[in-house]
């Protein structure tokens, strides 16, 4: 990977070249700090008429060149995301008081990659992804229950993986690693490129 100027006034937490194996340091360090889900991110995408939309969802894999979701195909987050084509998130860890932003071009990873993290799922989760019309309305939670005792009676101990569910790759054209400091004297490096196959250029921003 291929890397601009800016790399100087780095060090300690922000010490590397490559963003992808700082971001993954930094959630390692958060796996044991943060009391629950360290790889929460808040994801942003926008619907038809330009209105944001935000919300958690785990993120599964830092790549070398990418971050990967999964979620339904038909929910509101996953319309927009093939509508848009782009996104955006922030990975927030209070206990380190650190976070990563993260924006970019979007593709779904529907492939072996999805198949195999659906079966590493807990039964139970593998049926519920059947059972849920994500994000649409629901009558009532027994409902809900009633869809999954359906769903499990039709695929068994062994479901597939749902056409409809599947995964997100974020290729980012922009990252920036934020820290906070004494004062508000925040340190923070933002990490550009034109493309998601770009040379990347390194910053300090102003807190």
């Amino acid at each position: 990977m291929d890397y601009g100027d800016g790399m100087t006034d780095r060090e300690g937490i922000f010490a590397g070249d490559d963003p992808f194996v700082i971001a993954r340091r930094w959630l390692s360090e958060a796996e044991g700090t943060e009391p629950n889900d360290p790889n929460a991110i808040a994801l942003a995408t926008v619907d038809a008429n330009g209105l944001p939309n935000v919300r958690m969802v785990l993120l599964k894999e830092i790549e070398d060149d990418a971050f990967v979701f999964y979620t339904n195909y038909e929910s509101a987050k996953g319309v927009e995301l093939d509508a848009a084509g782009k996104a955006g998130f922030v990975m927030h860890w209070k206990s380190l008081r650190r976070q990563v932003r993260v924006r970019g071009e979007i593709t779904r990873e529907d492939g072996p990659q999805a198949d195999a993290y659906y079966a590493s799922r807990s039964l139970k989760s593998r049926l519920g992804a059947w059972a849920s019309q994500q994000s649409r309305p629901l009558s009532s939670r027994a409902s809900l229950v009633a869809e999954v005792a359906k769903v499990t009676a039709r695929h068994g101990t062994n479901p597939s993986r749902p056409p409809f569910w599947g995964g997100y790759r974020l290729k980012p054209s922009h990252i920036e690693l934020w820290a906070d400091g004494a004062f508000r004297l925040h340190d923070r490096f933002a990490w550009t490129r034109e493309n998601s196959g770009g040379r990347w250029s390194v910053q300090r921003l102003n807190p």
